[in-house]
Formats: C-alpha cells, sequence, structure tokens
C-alpha cells in the first residue's frame, strides 16, 4: 500500500513540478530581484560596536531582471504538493516500525516487561564526569537540542490525559525514602490524533505539534501569527529588548540586565510558551519572564536560550544587512529574505558539519553522515518516526554534562552560584538540574558569550551508558512531583508509543538480531565475555529482562550499543534515516535551487561555507581567536582548555539537585472551599431566617396596628369599666389580646376579643374569694386571678398603673358582691409555672369525659381502654366538677344560651353550680340507653321552668327560639307564631294554651323514630365515641337499615328530595312538605371480599379517574428521567475514557444528567405558565387528552424535579470542583480549553468558583434557587405573599444566569437554548397577550362592602371579552401597585353585560382593597380603576360536559358556583341544549347570615329555573357534627314551616336546609341511586381545604366500588 501511494505521489508531483506554486496558506510569494553575491564592508554586531568578519551582502544584477520567490511556510503545509499534509505541524508521527501496542490498538506494549526505574537503575546509574572519547563539547550536544526543538516537539500530554505512572520501588532513595510499596511517578501518554486507535487496522498515532523541517520553527514559530508577535514591522527584524520602538512592549529598561543588549523582547503578550516550575524554587512563575522565541520551549534551560538567542541574533544581523543593500525594500521583503538565509544556514550546518560530528565515524575513520545530496524526492515523507522520537535521539543524553562552564575571552572561568550573580563565590559551573526554566538568570549576567565560550571548551560526558543525575532522577517535572527520571520516562514513553522490541527493531532498519546479549555493545563485552568487568550494564540489562532477549526495550538496549565513536548501528541507522528524509523531502531545501529558485547556485556556494563559528562571530562579541574554528569538538590546541571535567556527584565542581519535592494542588483551595459551601448552606439557613423575621415583623405590625385599636377602644372606653390586656393562655398556645369586664349583676368576669367576641366567662356567684397572684419583677405587669373550680386567668397589662387601675376596680366589684380575695406576690417566672392552664384542666376534663364515657357506651368492653385511669387520676376526676362554660363548650354552645342554661339547671341536681361526675354521668345515660319517651321528657323538663308539669304556649316558644339560637337564625316573630299554630293545630291542641307531657308527645309523635335515636353529640378531645345506631357506612355491601329523619337529613338523601323526571314541581314540593325523606333501599353492589381487592378496585378506579394526569406525569418523569440519562450514559459509558469523567468519576456523570434535567424542568416550569394558550387549547379537542386544569399542579411538580436536579447539580459539583482543584495545571489547561488562566497562577476552586462565569453565575444561580423556592412555600404565601410575589418574579434572571451558566463552555458547548427556545416563546406570545390587555384601565360601576368581609365590585365588561362561567381573572387596583395582581373568580355569568367579583378580605391587599372601596373612603370621588387580565380557564368551567354535576362550595369558595348556577338557569330558560341534566349546589356556611348575596342569587336561580335543573342544599354549620336532639327539634320545625310556606324557614329560599356538616360519601352515593343511568358524575369543590379533602376522601372512598366513577376536580383558597 505505502508503494502505491509512493508512485502516485511520484506521478503527481512530476505533472506540476513546471508550475509555479504560490501557497495558500502560509506561503509566501514575493517578487524580487535575484540576489547575487557581492562583498560588504566589516559590519559590528547589533548592539555591541565590534566588528566582525566578512559577510556578503547580496544586491540585483539587473535591477529589471524579477522573479517570482515562494517563500517556505511556517506550518509546513503544501511543501509536498502531492501531499500537502506531509511535514505539516500537529500531524502523525511516522511508523518507521510495526506497533506493538498491549491490545493491538492503543494499550501500551511491554506490560510484562521490567520497571522502567529498575531498567534505568541497573543499566544506566554510574559515576560522571568521564570525558568524551572523540572530545566532543557541550556546544554540540546543546547545539543538538536545538535541533531536536526545531523538528520534533511530541512532549504535549495527551488530551484528555490518561496516566501511565511509574511504581516507585522500595529501594528508590531518590523518591521513596519511607520505603512505601505505593507511591508512583507521575507519566502522562502523549497527545495522539483522535482519529485513530480504534482498531489494529487503525491504532493510535502520536502527533508532532511541530514541523519536520529545518524550516525555522526554532526561531520563528511554526505560525504566521506566532511569527508576527516576535516581529518589530521596521527593517526586517525581530523585536529586541533594545527596540524602543518595540510595538509589544517588551523592551528592557533602565537597571534591567537585558538593558541596551540585543535580546529578543520579554513575554508581555503572555505567548503561550511551556512554563513548568522550576524545581530549584518549586513554584510558578510568570510566563513574561521569558524572552520571545519561535519554539516554545526555547527558555527550559540556559544553554538551549544561548541558540535561540543565537539565530535571534543572526536574523537581525541578515535583516540590516540586506537593507543596507536594499533600502527601498519593504520590512516584509526584508523579514522574508532574511528569514530565508536563516533556514538555508541552519539546514547546511545541521546537516553538514553538527549531524556528522553527532554520528561518530567508522573504524577506517570516515565520518558518518547523509549521502550526496540528488536532489528533491516528493516521494519521501519526511515525518519524524516514532521510534526516532522515542529513543533514538535521546542518544544525546548520554553526552549531557551535569554542569556547563563559563569562560571569557581570557580563559577566566567564571564561577556561579544556585541562582548565579555572585563574583568568585559559589562553584565552577551551573549545574544543569538546577537552572531548569531559569535561564535568563545566567545568560543575562554575562550575556551568551561566556555560555558559547564555556561549552566550546567543555569536554562533554563520555559517549557511554551512563547519564548524568541531572536527567536520571532530577529533570524537571511538575509542582505535585518536580523531580522524575527521564530515563525510566524514555523507557515509558517507547511503550506509551506502542514500540516494539529491541530485536524488531534491528530487523526494520536492516541490522541482524541479536542472539546473545554481548552483542550489544562488543566494546564493553571483548570476546563475547558477559562477565567482563566492562560488561556489567549488558550482564545487568539481561539480569532485569530475565534473559529475555526478545523482549527488550529499544530504548535501553539501543543505548547500550554506544560506542566510543558514538551511537551504535540501531540509533544511527534511524537517526540518518531521519535526516535524510527530512532533507530528500524537503521541496525548500536550500540545496534544491534549481527548482524552488530561492538561491543561485554561487548563493550556495557561500551557504555552504557559513559554519557554526562564523554564525558566533556574527552575532557576539567573541574574539576570533577565543574560540575554535570548529566548536563541536575540542583539540589540544584549541584556546582554552577545561580545568576539570565536571563530576557530578562532586560538590565542590557543581551544587547538588535540589530533592525532590511534592505539591498537594488543593491547597489553596481547601478554606476556599469550605467557606463557599458552608456559605451557602448558611445561606439557606439565613434565607430561612428572613423568612420568619419578615413573617414576624409583619405580624408585629398588625400586632401594632391592633395596638392602636386597643389604644382606641381604651380611650373609648376609659369612662366604662372594660380594661384591655394580654391574656397569657400557655406556653403554646401564647398569648392574646383580650378586653375584660366584671358584670356585677351576674357575678361574672367577662373576657372577650378585641373585636368583642366572648372567649371566656368566669363565673364567680359561687365562690366566697379567690386568689390574686401580681408579679415584683420586670417592671411588675403580671397578674393571676384564681378561681376554685377554673383554670387561672393570667394577664399582662402595658405597665404597673394599668394593673394597679384594674386591680382596684376589681377588688371594689368583688367587695361590693361580697366576695373576698387574698393577693400573693411572686416573681413572674413564679406565676407562669404555677398557673393552672387551660391546657392542663383541658387534659383533666379529657380524663373525666373518657371515663364518663367509658362507663356510659361501655367502651372498655369493646377494647378501647377509655377509662383505664391510676387511683390518683381516679380520685382527680372523680371529685371534678364542670363549670357551665365547660358545660357549654362540651356543646359547642354559647354558655349564655337558654338550651345551655336549661340542660344545665336540669342535670345540676343539688343545684350547687357545677356538675359532678355521677350527674354528668345520669345524663349521659339517657341519651345512650333512653328511649324516644325518656328523651322527649328530658326536652320537656328542661323548658317547664317551673317544674309544674304544663308547659305553656310561650315556654314552647321560647325551646323553639333556644333552638333557632344554634343555628344563629333570625325569624321573624309573625312566622314563627305561624309555625307553632300549625304545630299545634296538627297536633288537635289549637285550643290549648298549656299542654302537658302527653300533649308535647302528640307534637312529636309524627317524629318518634327521630327522638329514638336522637342524642347529643359532644366536642370533647381524646374520646372517639361510638356512631348513632342506624347510621351505615357509605356504599354498604348489603341493604342499608331504615334512619332516623335527622340522620337522612344529615345524608341529604336526594332521592328524598328529588322527584323523578315526569313529576311537576307542585308535586315535588308537596312531597317535600309531606316527608322530610323517603326509605332508601340501595341495591346490594358487591362489595370487594377482601382488602387487597378493595385495593385493587381502588387503584383501578384512581387510575381511570386520573389516567390523563397519571399518563402525563409519566411520561413527562420519563422523559425528564431520559434527558438525564442521555447525558449521564455519555459521560459514563461514550466519555468514559473522557478526562473530566476520569478525574471526577461519577460525579460528572452525575452533575451533567442533572445539568441537562434542570434545563428542560426549568423551561417547563414557562410553558405550565402560559396561562391564555392553557384556556384557548383547553377549548380544542386537546381537551379530551390534556388535563390542562392541572397546569398549577404541574407546574409545581416540574418545579419540584427541578429542585431536585439542581440539588443533585449542586452536590455533583462540590465533588466536582474538589476533584478538579486536586489536578495539575497541565490537566485542567486540556480538560478546559475555554478557560484562560496565566500559566503562573494554579487554578484553584477559588478561581473555578468565582474566576469563572460558570462558577460565578452557578453560584448565584444556587442562591437564586433558594431564595424562590423558600419563599414559594405554603408559609410565605400565608404570611408573606409580597415577598413571595417578588422573588418569584425574579424568574427572568434565572434564565439569564442558566444562560450565562452554560455559556461559559466549561465542560460542553452550550445547548440551553434548545431546551429554552421554544418555551420562552410561547410563554412571551402568552406575556404580550397579558400585556396587551391587562395595560388598560378599567372602570368600576359598583362597590359594595357586604357582611362577612366581602367587597363586591361590579365594573365594565371590556371589549371581546369573552369567557365561561367557572373561569378566574387577575386584576389589578391602581391605587395598590399596577403590577401586582390577583386572581379571583368571577361571580358574573357570560350573558351578563358587566363583571363582577366577590373578594373576601383575608389578606393585606384584599383588607386595603375593601378600605380602598369603603364608601366612607370614596365618598363623592369615582371608584379607583383597575387592571384586568384574563379569562383564564380551570376545571370548574366543566361542569356541562358531565350528565350529573355536584358543585360543593365552602365560604367564599362559593363564588364559581354563582356564575356557573347564573349561566345555567339562563341558557335553560334560552332552551340552549345542555349535555348537563342535573346541577346538585351544596352551599356549606356557618349561618345563614355569611354571603347573604349568595341568597340573592339562588333566589334569582330559584325563580327561573323552570325545568328544575338545579336542586340547591343550604348547610348551616353552627355546630360540628351536631345532628342530634337540638338540630331534630329544629328539622321539625324546619319541616312544618315548609308544608305552609314551600320555603325555609331559615334562608326564605325553596332550597333545602340543613343543620350541620354534609356526609359526603353518603350524600354522593344516592345520587348513584338516583341517577344509575349516568356512569360519570363530575363533582367540583372550591373551598377551604378541609372541605375539599372531605371530597376528595369521599369520591376515593366510593371509587373503591363498581358504579358510577366520581370525578373530583377542586380549588382552594
Amino acid at each position: 500500500m505505502f508503494l502505491i501511494k509512493t508512485c502516485l505521489v511520484v506521478v503527481l508531483q512530476i505533472c506540476i513540478t513546471n508550475v509555479i506554486h504560490v501557497s495558500s496558506q502560509n506561503n509566501t510569494t514575493i517578487t524580487a530581484a535575484p540576489p547575487t553575491g557581492a562583498t560588504a564592508a566589516p559590519t559590528a554586531a547589533p548592539g555591541t560596536g565590534v566588528p566582525v568578519v566578512t559577510a556578503t551582502t547580496h544586491a540585483p544584477e539587473n535591477e529589471s531582471e524579477e522573479r517570482e520567490i515562494e517563500y517556505e511556510g511556517y506550518d509546513g503545509w503544501y511543501n509536498n504538493r502531492a501531499a500537502p499534509d506531509w511535514g505539516a505541524a500537529d500531524t502523525q508521527l511516522l511508523r518507521r516500525l510495526p506497533p506493538a501496542y498491549g491490545d493491538g490498538v492503543y494499550e501500551p506494549s511491554g506490560s510484562m516487561r521490567p520497571n522502567p526505574i529498575d531498567i534505568a537503575t541497573a543499566t544506566m546509574e554510574g559515576e560522571t564526569g568521564m570525558p568524551s572519547y572523540g572530545n566532543r563539547t557541550a556546544l554540540l550536544v546543546f547545539f543538538g537540542q536545538q535541533v531536536v526543538e526545531e523538528i520534533l516537539d511530541a512532549q504535549r500530554q495527551g488530551c484528555p490525559p490518561e496516566y501511565f505512572n511509574i511504581k516507585i520501588p522500595v529501594n528508590d532513595d531518590r523518591y521513596n525514602p519511607n520505603k512505601r510499596d505505593d507511591l508512583y511517578m507521575p507519566f502522562v501518554r502523549s497527545r495522539y490524533d483522535q482519529r485513530t486507535g480504534f482498531s489494529p487496522n487503525n491504532p493510535r498515532q502520536q502527533l508532532n505539534e511541530i514541523t519536520p523541517w529545518l524550516d525555522g520553527g526554532l526561531t520563528y514559530g511554526i505560525a504566521k501569527a506566532w511569527a508576527d508577535t516576535l516581529r518589530l514591522f521596521k527593517g526586517g527584524r525581530l523585536a529586541a529588548t533594545n527596540d524602543t520602538e518595540a510595538p509589544t512592549g517588551g523592551t528592557a529598561v533602565a537597571g534591567d540586565p537585558a538593558y541596551g543588549m540585543h535580546f529578543p523582547a520579554y513575554n508581555d503578550l503572555r505567548l503561550p510558551m511551556a512554563n513548568p516550575p522550576p524545581p530549584r524554587d518549586h513554584y510558578l512563575k510568570p510566563i513574561k519572564r521569558f524572552f520571545k522565541l519561535g519554539n516554545p520551549r526555547g527558555n527550559e534551560n540556559p544553554f538551549l536560550l544561548t541558540f535561540g538567542v543565537l539565530w535571534f541574533r543572526y536574523h537581525n544581523y541578515k535583516a540590516r544587512q540586506i537593507e543596507s543593500v536594499h533600502p527601498t525594500w519593504s520590512d516584509e521583503k526584508i523579514f522574508n529574505e532574511a528569514r530565508k538565509w536563516v533556514i538555508a544556514v541552519h539546514q547546511n550546518i545541521v546537516a553538514y558539519q553538527w549531524l556528522p560530528s553527532w554520528l561518530g565515524e567508522d573504524e577506517n575513520g570516515t565520518r558518518y553522515g547523509l549521502p550526496t545530496y540528488e536532489g528533491y524526492n516528493p516521494s519521501v515523507h519526511p515525518g519524524i518516526a516514532a521510534v526516532f522520537q522515542s529513543a533514538a535521539m535521546r542518544f544525546g543524553h548520554t553526552l549531557v554534562p551535569p554542569g556547563v562552564f563559563r569562560r571569557n575571552a581570557t580563559c577566566y572561568f567564571r564561577m556561579s552560584t544556585i541562582a548565579t550573580g555572585a563574583v568568585n563565590e559559589g562553584k565552577h559551573a551551573i549545574r544543569t538540574c538546577n537552572s531548569y526554566w531559569n535561564p535568563q538568570e545566567s545568560v543575562l549576567e554575562s550575556d551568551i558569550d561566556e555560555l558559547l565560550m564555556g561549552m566550546a571548551s567543555q569536554i562533554t560526558e563520555r559517549e557511554d551508558n551512563i547519564i548524568t543525575p541531572d536527567l536520571r532522577g532530577f529533570v524537571f517535572g511538575g509542582l505535585d512531583f518536580n523531580r522524575r527520571d527521564l530515563m525510566a520516562v524514555n523507557i515509558q514513553r517507547g511503550r506509551d508509543h506502542g514500540l516494539p522490541d529491541y530485536n524488531t527493531a534491528r530487523e526494520e532498519f536492516n541490522l541482524p538480531r541479536i542472539t546473545d546479549w554481548t552483542e550489544i555493545n562488543p566494546f564493553q563485552c571483548p570476546n563475547g565475555n558477559i562477565s567482563a568487568d566492562t560488561c556489567w550494564p549488558v550482564r545487568n540489562l539481561m539480569n532485569v529482562y530475565d534473559g529475555n532477549l526478545d523482549d527488550v526495550d529499544i530504548w535501553p538496549a539501543g543505548i547500550l550499543e554506544t560506542a566510543p565513536t558514538g551511537p551504535g548501528p540501531l540509533f544511527r541507522a534511524i537517526i540518518t534515516d531521519q535526516f535524510k528524509r527530512i532533507r530528500d523531502g524537503d521541496r525548500f531545501w536550500f540545496e534544491n535551487y534549481k527548482l524552488n529558485k530561492l538561491f543561485t547556485a554561487s548563493e550556495i556556494e557561500e551557504i555552504r561555507n557559513i559554519t557554526i563559528y562564523d554564525i558566533i562571530m556574527a552575532t557576539t562579541n567573541i574574539p576570533p581567536s577565543a574560540i575554535q574554528k570548529n566548536p563541536f569538538f575540542w583539540n589540544t590546541d584549541d584556546p582554552c582548555p577545561q580545568e576539570f571535567q565536571i563530576n557530578g556527584s562532586n560538590t565542590d565542581h557543581v551544587e547538588a539537585c535540589t530533592p525532590l519535592q511534592t505539591y498537594d494542588y488543593f491547597t489553596e483551595s481547601d478554606w476556599s472551599y469550605i467557606f463557599t459551601f458552608v456559605a451557602v448552606g448558611l445561606f439557606l439557613l439565613g434565607t430561612i431566617v428572613v423568612l420568619l423575621m419578615m413573617s414576624r415583623l409583619r405580624q408585629k405590625s398588625l400586632d401594632k396596628q391592633r395596638q392602636k385599636q386597643r389604644k382606641m377602644s381604651v380611650r373609648k372606653a376609659e369612662s366604662s369599666d372594660v380594661f384591655i390586656a394580654t391574656e397569657w393562655v400557655g406556653k403554646k398556645d401564647g398569648v392574646r389580646n383580650v378586653k375584660v369586664r366584671f358584670i356585677q349583676g351576674k357575678k361574672q368576669l367577662l373576657i372577650s376579643s378585641e373585636r368583642n367576641k366572648p372567649i371566656r366567662t368566669i363565673d364567680l356567684s359561687l365562690v366566697n374569694k379567690v386568689t390574686f397572684e401580681v408579679s415584683t419583677d420586670k417592671r411588675m405587669k403580671m397578674f393571676l386571678l384564681r378561681v376554685p373550680k377554673e383554670y387561672d386567668l393570667v394577664l399582662k397589662f402595658d405597665n404597673i398603673s394599668d394593673r394597679g387601675m384594674f386591680m382596684d376596680k376589681l377588688e371594689k366589684d368583688l367587695g361590693d358582691v361580697g366576695i373576698g380575695r387574698e393577693v400573693r406576690t411572686m416573681k413572674e417566672a413564679q406565676i407562669m409555672s404555677s398557673a393552672i392552664t387551660r391546657e392542663y384542666r383541658q387534659k383533666l376534663l379529657e380524663k373525666f369525659f373518657r371515663v364518663v364515657f367509658g362507663h356510659a357506651f361501655k367502651l372498655d368492653e369493646e377494647g378501647k381502654q377509655v377509662g383505664n385511669v391510676n387511683s390518683n387520676e381516679a380520685k382527680e376526676i372523680i371529685t371534678c366538677e364542670l363549670t357551665k362554660s365547660e358545660f357549654a363548650e362540651a356543646l359547642s354552645m354559647k354558655p349564655n344560651s337558654m338550651f345551655v342554661e336549661n340542660m344545665f339547671t336540669l342535670v345540676d341536681k343539688d343545684g350547687n353550680g357545677y356538675i359532678s361526675f355521677r350527674e354528668f354521668l345520669d345524663m349521659i345515660v339517657i341519651f345512650s340507653k333512653g328511649n324516644a319517651e325518656e328523651k322527649a321528657r328530658l326536652m320537656f323538663d328542661m323548658y317547664d321552668v317551673d317544674h309544674s308539669g304544663h308547659m305553656s304556649r310561650s315556654e314552647f316558644h321560647d325551646m323553639i327560639r333556644s333552638l333557632m339560637e344554634l343555628a344563629n337564625a333570625s325569624v321573624a316573630k309573625e312566622e314563627m307564631d305561624t309555625l307553632i299554630d300549625t304545630m299545634f293545630k296538627e297536633a288537635g291542641l289549637s285550643t290549648k294554651n298549656d299542654i302537658t307531657f302527653d300533649d308535647f308527645q302528640k307534637l312529636m309523635s309524627d317524629y318518634k323514630d327521630a327522638l329514638n335515636y336522637a342524642q347529643l353529640s359532644w366536642d370533647v378531645a381524646g374520646v372517639d365515641l361510638p356512631k348513632p345506631q342506624g347510621v351505615p357506612a357509605a356504599r354498604p355491601g348489603t341493604a342499608v337499615k331504615r334512619d332516623n329523619a335527622p340522620t337522612r337529613a344529615r345524608k341529604t338523601v336526594i332521592r328524598a328530595l328529588q322527584s323523578d323526571k315526569d313529576e311537576k314541581a307542585a308535586l315535588r314540593q308537596k312531597r317535600l312538605s309531606e316527608k322530610p325523606g323517603v326509605d332508601v333501599q340501595l341495591t346490594e353492589n358487591k362489595a370487594p371480599e377482601s382488602s387487597f381487592e378493595k385495593k385493587k378496585t381502588a387503584f383501578i378506579r384512581y387510575i381511570e379517574n386520573y389516567r390523563l394526569h397519571i399518563f402525563w406525569v409519566t411520561l413527562y418523569t420519563l422523559v425528564t428521567i431520559g434527558v438525564f440519562a442521555e447525558r449521564a450514559y455519555y459521560y459514563s459509558i461514550e466519555r468514559e475514557f473522557a478526562g473530566l469523567r476520569r478525574i471526577a468519576g461519577y460525579g460528572v456523570t452525575v452533575t451533567r444528567g442533572a445539568a441537562s434535567g434542570m434545563m428542560f424542568t426549568y423551561s417547563c416550569l414557562l410553558v405550565t405558565m402560559c396561562r391564555n394558550i392553557i384556556t384557548v387549547l383547553r377549548e380544542t379537542i386537546l381537551h379530551r387528552f390534556i388535563p390542562f386544569d392541572s397546569n398549577i399542579s404541574m407546574h409545581k411538580y416540574i418545579a419540584f424535579l427541578a429542585l431536585l436536579m439542581t440539588v443533585m447539580h449542586v452536590i455533583g459539583h462540590a465533588i466536582n470542583f474538589y476533584h478538579i482543584s486536586t489536578q495539575t495545571p497541565a490537566d485542567v489547561t486540556c480538560l478546559f480549553r475555554d478557560f484562560f488562566r496565566q500559566t503562573h497562577v494554579l487554578p484553584t476552586f477559588t478561581y473555578w468558583c468565582w474566576g469563572t462565569i460558570t462558577g460565578f453565575t452557578g453560584v448565584l444561580l444556587t442562591l437564586l434557587v433558594i431564595v424562590m423556592y423558600t419563599f414559594a412555600t405554603q408559609y410565605s404565601r400565608r404570611h408573606v405573599f409580597k415577598a413571595f410575589w417578588f422573588t418569584h418574579n425574579m424568574y427572568p434572571l434565572l434564565y439569564i444566569l442558566m444562560i450565562l451558566h452554560g455559556s461559559g463552555r466549561l465542560v460542553q458547548p452550550p445547548f440551553t437554548h434548545f431546551f429554552l427556545l421554544g418555551p420562552a416563546i410561547l410563554f412571551t406570545l402568552d406575556k404580550l397577550v397579558s400585556i396587551s390587555r391587562n395595560k388598560v384601565e378599567i372602570s368600576v360601576i359598583k362597590a359594595e362592602l357586604l357582611p362577612s368581609d366581602v367587597t363586591g365590585l361590579e365594573f365594565k365588561r371590556p371589549l371581546n371579552f369573552e369567557y365561561k362561567s367557572g373561569q378566574w381573572v387577575r386584576i389589578a387596583c391602581i391605587t395598590q401597585g399596577e403590577n401586582e395582581y390577583h386572581p379571583f373568580t368571577l361571580t358574573s355569568s357570560p350573558h351578563e353585560d358587566t363583571l363582577t367579583l366577590h373578594i373576601r378580605a383575608v389578606g393585606p391587599w384584599t383588607m386595603n382593597l375593601r378600605k380602598t372601596y369603603d364608601p366612607s373612603v370614596i365618598r363623592e370621588h369615582p371608584y379607583p380603576k383597575l387592571h384586568l387580565d384574563g379569562p383564564f380557564g380551570e376545571g370548574h368551567q366543566d361542569w356541562y360536559k358531565y350528565d350529573i354535576a355536584v358543585l360543593v362550595g365552602g365560604g367564599i369558595g362559593v363564588t364559581p358556583f354563582a356564575s356557573i348556577l347564573k349561566d345555567l338557569v339562563h341558557k335553560s330558560k334560552l332552551g340552549v341544549k345542555l349535555n348537563c341534566k342535573k346541577v346538585y349546589f351544596l352551599w356549606i356556611t356557618r349561618t345563614q347570615k355569611h354571603f347573604e348575596w349568595l341568597t340573592d342569587i339562588i333566589r334569582e336561580v330559584e325563580e327561573k329555573d323552570e325545568k328544575d335543573l338545579v336542586s340547591v342544599h343550604i348547610f348551616i354549620t353552627q355546630f360540628f357534627q351536631k345532628f342530634d336532639l337540638r338540630t331534630t327539634m329544629l328539622y321539625i320545625c324546619e319541616r312544618h314551616f315548609q308544608k305552609i310556606s314551600n320555603r325555609s324557614l331559615f334562608t326564605g329560599l325553596r332550597s333545602i336546609t340543613h343543620f350541620g356538616r354534609p356526609q359526603f360519601d353518603t350524600f354522593l352515593s344516592s345520587l348513584e341511586e338516583e341517577h344509575p343511568e349516568a356512569s360519570k358524575i363530575g363533582v367540583f369543590s372550591c373551598g377551604p381545604p378541609a372541605m375539599t379533602r372531605n371530597v376528595e376522601a369521599a369520591c376515593s372512598q366510593l371509587n373503591k366500588y363498581d358504579g358510577a366513577a366520581f370525578l373530583h376536580h377542586f380549588e382552594n383558597f
């Protein structure tokens, strides 16, 4: 294949050799006159003033003759026209040997070979200080290094980094003084072509980052841009430290050692030159200290830098020569001409002077070298061979001396310290190992002259296998391991590059295989004697490889081949092959002048005559006689012999190498790392504290307002007996503001709220003495009143004066009624600790009730253990007596109600004003076991005030009136009289004014069953009372027993209240008036037999009802998981061997997956808030497939996922940042190429977190998310709504920071826009729709302040404002803030011309709204205008989609149903065909007086409901679960009144009025019987969370059984 390619290349080259090629990239074509040789006057070296040897200049023979010249490019491209990439920079190393990777693809070779350090120690360790056999000089050696830097740079580590560390033996004292077994010397595999390493046919190929050509890369760089930074752009010269006009600012200033000297300009531009930490200093230094050179590694050591400066000066020397001859030439032309000459001269010296000196000579004394040049051969590949890079060219390591002399022209050898600068002090030479990356010190101290003269006089190390410690153990490394064994690295590098074994390499270069170890070096092992003393290196090599000659690394065997004349056969063959290919394959080679036209024949001869000596003479101040003509060798007659051969072990010659030092890269990150994450945690806690403080401040503000009101109340009450104080209720309950007043007539102390609502009444009529306890500390503001059989009253006053006034007044009042008092003084803390609090009293009463009910209902027999108390508790319970207030509280009634008064008097048999344990038990037994007659007798006796056995009409009237009080109902006197007359008439008692108990039983005869089952319900904690008999469970498995009337009323059995389809409304009303309920025999629904079956049915029904929600939540969750998994998989599997993945482990997997999840979820949040779009879409067919009404729930769910992803991302980055902060600078530079940092600044955690846009925005995002989520909690929305509103509206900042966060390219290219773009466009369009209308000012037509703190607003309906009943809008009151919107449901109907809202004042904004529209505030001024946004859809507007719809409204939650009811009746009246056949509206209110505006709407609906579509049921919840004896009597009155007036006694409506809370499960179950054809029943509830939860529970319970499915839609307020 190679031969075929070569033939093709030759054919192509022949076809185009005569075509003048103009490089399309870096090659430059300039029209120039043909230069000819001419002699010029001697020229002074720049900046020195010292004459130099004669040189040639170039003048045109004929100015009219011009030719086009193609100058050589910089990056090596298009040198070969047929193969443009041959010889280009950053291309593959050439394989001259078959690859021998461990797996045939990329795994390092030689996995079974010995440890490289063991090999190097066994074969290359020895005493230095032996001179070269051939008197080679140090100048030859370091010139060789600059040759290598000219053609080869494969030192950069691979990216991502792949560590192939070398284990440090236990016995290695250099690196392992503590004899540890877990130490490794860092080694990173070389950079390679990412397109290779995938199969044995395409094995890994390493890269040469510079060109293999001898094209001046050391001086000019390998890129035009780099070369331009080196130029002065004046006279074709390179910028120097003594050029004040240097555009880059790299000139030296007075006081600088380089001032006035001709050095390259300083690297002020911070060109990316190599800048490892000097091992001598062990810290990073600024890169600006270096000189700007073409090669990034040109400042490695002072000896290499010397040659860099040498060629730099030679360029400027040639530029001045050319400029002097051609003053009209441009800077560009002069620069390229000078560069052309520098390259040609360098090629000549390297190929024909240095290389033969390097290769040595044969046994006949003939020097090895390149064969005669036969011209350019385009079929020759010039690429650097991998074996040349990894082994052969490293032959020079054996020649490197441990130090370098410096001398002057008079043969004075300068002394040097570790940092130089001392005169006649220090050591005799610059120590090689201590000069790495500190090159300027010695160069600036004595210019390059002394170094050149010193190197020319110094004999290098001997040509053998011994390597100086400066390379074998103390070459430079990174901060983490600043000394390394270069010999071990050489061996490891060969394995890294997949080199085969030593014998294979010999065969490939036509050398015989070695079959005997002594054949490696016959000079050391004469006559094949392996035991010879001089054969120890080969013997050690054999031992370390266990005698396996076929698996020896090339480098150790090749260096052992070294002979006194130079490199052994293998290395010599490799080196010769390499330089021959470089020369023959170079179209721009100086001898190829006939083709490239760069030079004339005479100029070629001139170039061939220029030597390294001539270059030195032209660029330095060295006298001609101070250095030998051939400085590559030192002979006996040459000037200034060295004083001695430097021995690296002799500290009199040179300093010792500084020892190994290590470094923990996390050292400078520890505190900032801890501080950052602790600060984030504290910020979270601080945010929560701020939230609580804001809530507390708001509460304090409200308290101040209350206090202000209190003061106003005090001023109003100054002439009265009312005192304002703060009551301490207990440790848990805290304090509350109260008003205290003593009522002398009743001997009662009344405690009421600030709004005059009675809280507690302390009856003092039965006591003779009370106890006062007053505090003597803390400004003496506390007062305690202790009354027997009561819990203590603890009051705090504003000051001692107020307390004194209260005590004086109370003592006077008590004295007037004959009650004594005892006063005690003590500290406030003692008062509070000894006080009998309400909590303590309630616990006692709880035990009291538990024991009483345990005896009455025999609960112990049922295993409830309610009466299980010890003897001390039993004694306390038996002696406990209930006050009237506690008795009333147990009944959830007011102490002063007539019912309580009469019942208490009846039960208190001993008349002591308290109910004892026995008295209370006797009463309970009657209700638990008594029959209807006994209960009727109890009611009769209660209201037979004079116990005459007769009840007058007025007493019966009082009984009914007292029952009305229970419901907080008010009935006109006329209606009450009519009711009583009717009841007496139907019982045949119309002529009687007084009735006996028998007459009373006649009145109750129709309700005997009701009385039989009637009980008293008790609101007592800790007692689980049994259900009344006859109350079945919802949707039972068998037929239901016949229930009593109150229970049937409680269950609101619809069938008893609903007529058949064909019955008229009159018949319906008649049936209702005749009978409050009918027997309902439910059909036998087959109940699941086991709990598993129940759960299965419930699960199936749940799936049926919420299938769309489940589908979309599941789908979204799976998509989110997929988004997470895609990135996680990519970084776990596809990028498993990538650098960041290798460094951070699975931390990067989590962070990248979470990052994508965050982008996805945060973007989706915008979609859920596109209210207008959702409102439109829910009216399309899509609503059948997407539950649009759950957008807020979905918003919260997505927000939860986003938070989860954020937490994962932050935690993952906490791990990642730790790992990243522990990496070497080189690794970090590789992994994060888009992040620039100065090379002397370590990339610490502080930099990554706070110095990069990714890190800084990440911190801001974290803090912002903390704030937004903290203030988005329910607690925040309830207590500090404005803070929630403000922080939630910071979402634009969130998305901006997200975009900036990703734009940093820390790990991957940004793609936030892929997720965000679509949702952002939708959200923006949706916002524009809202903005287009919510900036219109809407006039308010009417405003009313309704009862229950409800504000009614009626305002104009904007044009084109279309909505549906049940929808909601957002309004902003202009006077309260144009941008603060709040949502409210419309109570108007779509057919109405205006819009109405009914808003209850429960928060600051709604309270202020009520004040704003207060008529006393508005007066004659117009109403403030509104901004309106909407309408928006919600679940309630879908009521018409169900055959049967149940509307449940509680409190202000009735607002959406007001609109729906009006809309339903209107459409029915118009004859609009509706899917909905029946609507049940359940209005749950504390009293009928609440929301009276709704009563008017219901009345209107009843008047217009001609088709009997709506059935309204009103539930008055004055008591909680008190459908007992009291409400039974209310039902009796209600039914009687309905008989005579067809309307409710309490509301005046035809709607049914119930007392208590509905039992939703029974109600919904009966609907199924009333409408057996309905497969789905829509249930819509709006109100307090407790109510909607009960509805949801009922629907869920019923959905466990076969039958109609109940689909619940709810909203809370």
